[in-house]
């Protein structure tokens, strides 16, 4: 069996996504970071749709990639036109790209509703288009849209497109799931049917509408594809595209079939928070493989299995795609979790110590009131810590207070915090103003222990997350705030709830606040 290439799309059809916009410069970024990843095919845009697309071909040329190649996506010439008239044929040319990929209509409803020609005439598009890019380009690719609908409409006519693309010498012919409604068990007969027609290498380009489009895309290797088109995290208009991070993975562990380079698939997680990180989204965490629950384990019996044998709950060993196991402690946790956590931070519990039912008590009631440590593992090991005696008083909060001052009613409100710290033998009482009262208080505490534990400057808020709990009611509801923070070296969350969200916030930034300095063994 040969290589199976790989085709990202996730700079054209993710793009098409609801809340994903990338600039110029970010989709330069990304085809890099696709280059490093080993992908075959990046696919950089539609240079006749618009003049980004045109400015990432000019960018991209000045860019040395080490294995991509650089695909530009168009349509078949307009009908009445040749394709030398065509103004989108002429763009995909100026464009030099390495490769140009072009689709075609291959379900007759659309020719008729669409395109408003005769099926014949769509052959004929199909097929001059496609010479015409040959003479012109070292590699083209026909996309064959709403192929499996079609099929399944008017399979005669489906197929007779398919072999208009064949018959003009193409490089690939891509049987595509536009509308994502194909299943699974539709897939292999129908290959069947279109490797009777053409002997042209054949590609599977799926969407998500179904849930479907990775299974339909393994299946569609299974059954003699050779390249499969997809985009990183699975972006995509509606339910989004087959996603990469899926595929790659389970091509090269599950099926044995080559498709990244040597050594590249443990990278793959990274790759696929970096695509995240520029989109300006926050990675889906129950992603397969490459999300950070992906192996993540929360009950006792499943922790205590993995301890001894790995494999009894993960179906790979996360390390082979840049991933790892967590565990997770909450009230469903048993001693295993506990442990294992402890184990993690460098810590040393003993199963028959007393202390460790004491902070398998405490989590359970603390988790009862509305806390939750899966997200917010620094307050977990300060939990550990202060149930051991480990951890140093490093300073108490006497007092604060936190006003909100509206001073004119077309301007936001401006918010003051003051604060008193006790350090040692000594008070320290500042004040600060904040963009709101959380950052206001924020501020205040830094400002009160600077002066005291000076790589205190070092932390930076990172995300603030603040829920309302279910089983709460109105006004009176009980809050839960996450907070991330970091330095230079790590990134930590920590914890806090209270009918208050001023008093939430506080904890969590607390807690915050003291990882660091116990981190930093002061």
């Amino acid at each position: 069996m040969g290589r199976v290439l790989l085709y990202d799309t996730t700079l054209r059809d993710g793009t098409q996504a609801e809340d994903i916009s990338f600039q110029v410069e970010d989709k330069v970024r990304i085809a890099k970071r696709l280059d490093e990843l080993g992908i075959d095919y990046i696919e950089g845009g539609w240079p006749g749709s618009n003049p980004k697309d045109i400015s990432f071909f000019q960018a991209i040329r000045h860019e040395t990639l080490s294995h991509s190649k650089i695909a530009a996506f168009g349509s078949t010439r307009r009908a009445k036109v040749t394709p030398a008239e065509d103004n989108n044929i002429q763009m995909l040319i100026e464009a030099k790209p390495d490769t140009v990929t072009i689709f075609g209509k291959s379900w007759d409803f659309h020719v008729r509703e669409a395109l408003r020609i005769s099926l014949e005439e769509n052959l004929e598009l199909i097929n001059d288009s496609l010479i015409y890019l040959k003479e012109h380009v070292a590699e083209v690719i026909y996309d064959a849209e709403h192929f499996f609908d079609g099929y399944k409409a008017n399979p005669e006519y489906a197929l007779q497109s398919l072999k208009a693309a064949a018959d003009a010498q193409v490089d690939c012919i891509v049987l595509c799931d536009t509308n994502g409604g194909t299943l699974p068990h539709e897939i292999p007969a129908i290959m069947k049917a279109v490797r009777k027609t053409v002997s042209t290498p054949l590609g599977i380009h799926a969407h998500n509408d179904s849930e479907c489009a990775v299974a339909n895309s393994l299946i569609a290797v299974d059954c003699g594809a050779v390249h499969v088109q997809g985009t990183m995290n699975g972006f995509g208009e509606r339910c989004g595209n087959a996603n990469l991070c899926s595929i790659i993975p389970s091509l090269s562990l599950k099926l044995k079939r080559d498709c990244l380079i040597d050594g590249k698939l443990a990278s793959l997680r990274s790759a696929s928070r970096y695509v995240y990180e520029l989109a300006n989204l926050t990675p889906n965490k129950h992603n397969a493989y490459v999300g950070n629950s992906a192996f993540a384990h929360k009950g006792g019996v499943h922790v205590s299995a993995i301890q001894r044998h790995p494999e009894t709950y993960e179906h790979i060993r996360p390390e082979l795609v840049g991933n790892r196991t967590r565990v997770l402690v909450s009230d469903l946790s048993g001693r295993s979790n506990i442990l294992v956590k402890a184990e993690e931070c460098g810590i040393e519990l003993d199963s028959k110590d007393p202390v460790t039912l004491e902070i398998l008590e405490d989590i359970k009631a603390l988790e009862n009131k509305g806390f939750q440590f899966e997200g917010a593992e620094a307050s977990f090991e300060l939990l550990m810590l202060k149930a051991m005696g480990k951890l140093k008083h490093y300073f108490t909060v006497n007092a604060f207070r936190v006003i909100d001052t509206l001073r004119e009613s077309d301007k936001a409100p401006v918010s003051e915090a003051t604060i008193k710290v006790k350090v040692g033998g000594k008070i320290e009482h500042t004040a600060a103003d904040g963009n709101g009262p959380v950052n206001a208080l924020d501020t205040a505490m830094r400002n009160a222990l600077v002066s005291f534990y000076p790589q205190i400057a070092e932390v930076k808020l990172l995300d603030y997350k603040v829920r309302v709990l279910p089983s709460s009611q109105g006004t009176d509801s009980v809050i839960r705030v996450l907070v991330e923070s970091g330095d230079r070296d790590s990134r930590w969350g920590t914890v806090g709830v209270s009918s208050n969200v001023i008093d939430a916030s506080y904890q969590a930034l607390a807690d915050a606040l003291t990882y660091k300095l116990y981190k930093d063994n002061l």
